[in-house]
């Protein structure tokens, strides 16, 4: 029997960085293997002394289920730990359409707004997958992996699952960031992507403080949208309106998540 353990990776980014990658490997047998969910914001999963703004206990969500339903997973987080208009851009994918920020806004960040988001996606599937896959006791292919993230991460790894429904079964998009395209954009590119095999796709939002507010009518928004076009089992929405834009928020939900992940 093997114990749980949590590895740290270097890994090469576009920029000719080296990006942390935490990977969560529950306690196994030798012949065991896990489905993989692969999540932005690794610096806040895990535990309470890397996190910067909170964390979601991964960990204690996973051996809880594993001691409620005998399933598990591997979780694999992609740190951030730049400036916030960096994790951003590096969150917002370009292709969608034009950004539409906010009026609160100040200038100088307007000037800094540069959606990378699809460099990102390229790093998960080209980069990080691959090493993930060569090391660690990972089942492969797609109905046994999953992206799930939060604001920015949320837009991303929604971005992420409908660009390669081929390779990812569920997405977990928590509070994210719909309301940085115009309406019209953001409905024109999730449309173009509708149709086939569709991933899971649970959405989440808050509603309690001024950022969750618009959160929530872009979620509502983008929800709408696809259940025009998808079957009732592949969409989950859900509205806290007491809950706030924060990783106790998130922790909550991502508990339900990876519950359904493991049992569709």
């Amino acid at each position: 029997m093997k114990n749980e353990e949590l590895v740290t990776l270097s890994l090469p980014y576009y920029d000719k960085t080296d990006r942390t990658v935490r990977v969560y490997v529950p306690a196994h047998n030798e012949s065991e293997s896990f489905p993989v969910i692969y999540m932005t914001d690794g610096q806040n999963l895990f535990d309470e002394e890397s996190s910067t703004m909170g964390c979601w206990h991964t960990r204690e969500a996973v051996k809880a289920e594993y001691e409620r339903n005998g399933r598990a997973a591997m979780i694999v987080g992609i740190h951030n730990d730049g400036h916030p208009m960096q994790r951003t851009n590096e969150l917002t994918p370009g292709s969608i359409g034009k950004l539409f920020l906010p009026p609160q806004v100040p200038e100088e960040l307007r000037r800094m707004a540069d959606p990378q988001g699809e460099k990102f996606d390229d790093f998960l599937i080209n980069t990080v997958m691959p090493a993930i896959e060569a090391r660690f006791p990972v089942k492969t292919g797609r109905k046994n992996t999953a992206v799930c993230g939060s604001s920015s991460g949320g837009l991303q790894m929604f971005y992420t699952a409908l660009s390669h429904p081929d390779i990812f079964s569920a997405a977990g998009a928590f509070s994210p960031c719909f309301m940085l395209y115009e309406p019209g954009d953001l409905a024109n590119w999730i449309n173009s992507k509708l149709g086939g095999e569709m991933p899971f796709m649970y959405l989440y939002a808050g509603g309690v403080d001024d950022i969750e507010q618009p959160i929530r009518h872009s979620t509502e928004f983008t929800y709408n949208i696809m259940k025009e076009r998808c079957s009732v089992d592949t969409l989950k929405l859900v509205i806290s309106p007491e809950c706030r834009h924060h990783e106790s928020s998130w922790e909550v939900v991502f508990k339900d998540f990876l519950h359904i992940f493991l049992n569709k």
